[in-house]
């Protein structure tokens, strides 16, 4: 059996293009089979009158595999989604950085897509100068410790867009955690699009901030040293804590004083108490009745320089705080009232009035919130907040604002995430004093605690602080006191409307005894 020559050469170059194109087009390789009408009879017997057509029959959309399908969206899906084409990744370390660009932005600089970088200044502006040779106007930086710092600063001041990222938004794929595939990981998703900056304030109150929380440590540290010194009485058998509330109050700090000069006649350390004390000179005497032993007595001499010591460095702070806001006071504010008491953590300056110009409101005019926390809260966010789009975001990212965790249209959980936030923390200091406030605050506070846990009550009170400070902040307004009586009114006239709905929802009709039918 033969083909005639000419119409074979035919066939073969059509068959062959037709390959060609199926495979440039990645149509399907099925054929049909078509009559040919070219037969003849070869040695007596009749060849098959059939042969393969070069045409490609066409597959519905319908009819194709399920994963050629999920693999041409899944690719459409993938080149739609960029929102960041220039974006890159930095796995942030103690010692070197992993940064991860864009494969086609590298192959174009002619360079390879992960590079690990020293930390050192020159290598910092090295990776600047590279981040900027691919083309990159975005950078994801993985917020570990305090070694983002440096990065960030160095990546700002050449004018590159630094989103400072929280580690635990990404979630990693088990098995798969190396600097390379951080890096890479955190590149991809910035360039999705899935990550959410952190907010880091202005450049003047990260100042501000930087020298509070120095204050605080001090004062935390401080601390440390007054229980050190509240051992070393009570291993004499000093029972100082048991007739003062305050060791290093005006009394306390006297006696310790008297003892570290070397006085152990318990008559004559008594005779160091205040008019204000509620023990005795009598009660006094019988505490600081012990044992003198030498090691304890240079324990507390030590503790006793170590407070001292730290006390001058938190006067160092004060003053440094008051020459930072100094400049920042451009507003004119009217104080109304004296004030709060002064507590014996406040700044030596007058922290009020300075914080007053720099925000425009007066903070402590709310209940609960001292000069201290006022103080906290400003030198953390500043007074500008008009990064938050509203009070809810305000209120959702100090972590204020009941969780929704849903599934199957059931709520699993509306406890609030945790948090560090300093802010979140200083408004909750904040709302526990108001337990014993004669004021509206004080009464809701109480009337929480009636219905729930402590808690709980102190998340709610802390949550409607927030809203004050929010709208204090961004409107100007000044904050008014309505007071207990009224509050508790209100909540009357509520308690009866209430009443009387549900009354009327059940056909009745509820009068006051006085006028009753």
């Amino acid at each position: 059996m033969s083909y005639t020559g000419e119409r074979q050469r035919r066939d073969d170059r059509q068959a062959n293009g037709a390959r060609s194109q199926h495979a440039r087009r990645g149509a399907s390789p099925l054929w049909s089979m078509v009559r040919d009408s070219s037969a003849t009879v070869v040695s007596g017997a009749s060849r098959i009158p059939f042969r393969r057509s070069s045409r490609i029959r066409r597959i519905p959309w319908r009819c194709r595999s399920s994963t050629m399908v999920e693999q041409a969206m899944a690719m459409r899906k993938q080149e739609e989604d960029v929102v960041f084409p220039n974006a890159a990744g930095i796995d942030v370390g103690a010692s070197s950085h992993w940064v991860a660009v864009p494969r086609d932005l590298a192959e174009k600089a002619g360079c390879e897509p992960v590079r690990e970088v020293g930390a050192m200044t020159d290598d910092l502006h090295a990776l600047a100068d590279w981040l900027l040779t691919c083309g990159l106007d975005t950078v994801a930086l993985e917020s570990t410790g305090v070694y983002w710092i440096p990065v960030y600063e160095v990546l700002e001041q050449r004018s590159l867009t630094v989103w400072l990222v929280d580690v635990r938004q990404m979630k990693y794929v088990p098995g798969r955690k190396s600097d390379v595939l951080d890096c890479q990981w955190l590149q991809k998703l910035m360039s999705l699009g899935l990550l959410r900056a952190a907010w880091r304030p202005g450049d003047e109150v990260c100042v501000v901030r930087a020298v509070v929380r120095q204050r605080e440590v001090l004062l935390a540290a401080q601390a440390e040293w007054v229980q050190r010194m509240q051992k070393a009485l009570v291993q004499m058998n000093l029972q100082l804590g048991e007739v003062l509330s305050d060791l290093m109050g005006m009394t306390g700090q006297a006696i310790v004083r008297a003892i570290v000069a070397g006085e152990r006649d318990p008559n004559v350390l008594a005779r160091h108490r205040h008019a204000r004390v509620k023990a005795s000179e009598r009660d006094i005497a019988r505490a600081l009745t012990g044992n003198w032993r030498e090691e304890h007595l240079f324990v507390l001499g030590q503790a006793l320089a170590m407070f001292d010591s730290l006390a001058q460095r938190i006067l160092e702070c004060d003053a440094k705080i008051e020459a930072l806001l100094a400049p920042l006071g451009r507003h004119e504010v009217e104080l109304g009232g004296p004030g709060k008491r002064r507590g014996k953590n406040t700044p030596e300056f007058d922290a009020r009035t300075a914080l007053a110009r720099w925000s425009g409101v007066d903070l402590t005019r709310i209940n609960g919130l001292a000069v201290t926390s006022v103080l906290t809260i400003l030198s953390e966010i500043g007074p500008d907040l008009r990064r938050f789009g509203s009070v809810k975001h305000f209120c959702s990212w100090l972590g204020l604002c009941p969780g929704t965790k849903v599934s199957g249209g059931k709520v699993l959980s509306a406890r609030t995430r945790r948090s560090t936030n300093r802010v979140r923390q200083a408004l909750k200091l904040a709302a526990m004093s108001l337990s014993h406030n004669d004021s509206a605050l004080g009464a809701f506070y109480r009337r929480l605690c009636a219905r729930m846990d402590k808690p709980r009550a102190n998340t709610a009170v802390a949550h409607k602080l927030a809203r004050m400070v929010y709208f204090m902040l961004t409107r100007g307004e000044t904050f008014v006191d309505q007071g207990q009586q009224r509050y508790e009114e209100q909540q009357r006239e509520r308690s009866i409307a209430a009443l009387k709905r549900r009354a009327a929802a059940l056909g009745y009709q509820i009068y006051p005894v006085a006028v009753a039918p």
